[in-house]
């Protein structure tokens, strides 16, 4: 073969050689891309972030490795929740996390019929349109109710047997969520009308209404505060937990984040377990399953936590009966 044909031949073998792997890399599918849609902070919700992370890394998804995730946070502004649903719908997100309040689900529902979402409620989420049943939820979406409103009479009772003399109890509620709002008004109302408690009604959707509420509740003299199940309250929990300590106010809160910061009780679900199940679902759902016939999940265990070094504080001696029922007793 003659010198320039072979240097020819040779040119050539070594440039498909070259052009091979790139060629092999552009023929790789891109990695999918998960909308998180969350009514919360980004710097208070660290734990439950992970948690999410856990579910995905279960079906064998990872951050950054396999698959990305686009985050959008409303920081307790829900009425930014639409506008932030529509800006992951017009990035082509493979499924969105609708999470962090009741809100979150109806954005991402409003903004696509095709996506597949996974929401966590605290409400009915038949009632709400999200899915036609638990069992077989149909169309784009499916997710876990945590029935954070039924737990109000529960709360409201072991608050009760805490202050048992108590004249005056306060709840804290969200106005800027009107939907949620009105739900969990009847249910604290009905609550308290069958034990005869009465109740003032305090309303915070703001730091400077947070402030004046917990005034208002000392000028008030109530014997106890609870504090309503919300995104926005969730995410200023160390001012409310030092409000409370700051005005001797003994108060219940949704979850154990409260509690293991301070907060004298909390009743309710895991947070960071129901994370980790969306974070499971996603992941199904990226392998192939459609959300429809995903089952609404529903919690089956609820953690009541007391802190004894916050009683102790307040003056209060907590019944033993109490303490012999606790799944968590903060020393």
């Amino acid at each position: 073969m003659p010198v320039t044909r072979r240097r020819e031949l040779i040119a050539a073998i070594g440039g498909a050689a070259i052009a091979w792997p790139f060629a092999a890399r552009a023929q790789q599918p891109a990695m999918p891309v998960v909308g998180f849609l969350s009514g919360r902070s980004p710097y208070e919700s660290r734990t439950v972030v992970g948690a999410f992370g856990q579910g995905l890394g279960e079906t064998g998804y990872f951050e950054s490795k396999n698959v990305i995730i686009e985050y959008r946070w409303a920081e307790g502004r829900y009425d930014q929740l639409p506008a932030l649903a529509a800006e992951l719908v017009s990035r082509q997100v493979t499924a969105i996390a609708a999470v962090g309040g009741p809100n979150s689900g109806q954005a991402a529902k409003a903004a696509t019929t095709t996506i597949p979402i996974v929401f966590i409620s605290g409400a009915d989420p038949v009632q709400e349109g999200l899915v036609a049943s638990f069992n077989r939820p149909g169309g784009n979406a499916t997710g876990m109710s945590l029935l954070t409103e039924e737990l109000v009479a529960k709360r409201l009772g072991l608050l009760r047997e805490i202050i048992p003399k108590a004249a005056l109890i306060g709840v804290l509620l969200n106005p800027t969520s009107r939907d949620n709002f009105n739900r969990q008004m009847n249910d604290v109302q009905e609550a308290a009308r069958q034990v005869g408690q009465q109740l003032l009604v305090l309303r915070a959707s703001g730091e400077d209404e947070i402030e004046a509420a917990f005034a208002t509740a000392a000028e008030r003299r109530v014997s106890g505060l609870l504090v309503a199940a919300d995104p926005f309250m969730l995410s200023r929990r160390e001012r409310l937990v030092a409000l409370a300590a700051h005005y001797a106010i003994p108060a219940i809160y949704e979850v154990r984040e409260y509690a293991t910061g301070g907060g004298l009780m909390s009743y309710g679900i895991s947070l960071a377990n129901a994370y980790r199940q969306v974070g499971i679902y996603v992941g199904r759902i990226l392998k192939g399953e459609k959300p429809g016939d995903l089952p609404v999940l529903q919690p089956t265990k609820f953690d009541f936590v007391i802190n004894l070094k916050t009683a102790k504080a307040l003056g209060l001696t907590i019944p033993p009966g109490l303490l012999s029922i606790a799944d968590d007793v903060i020393e």
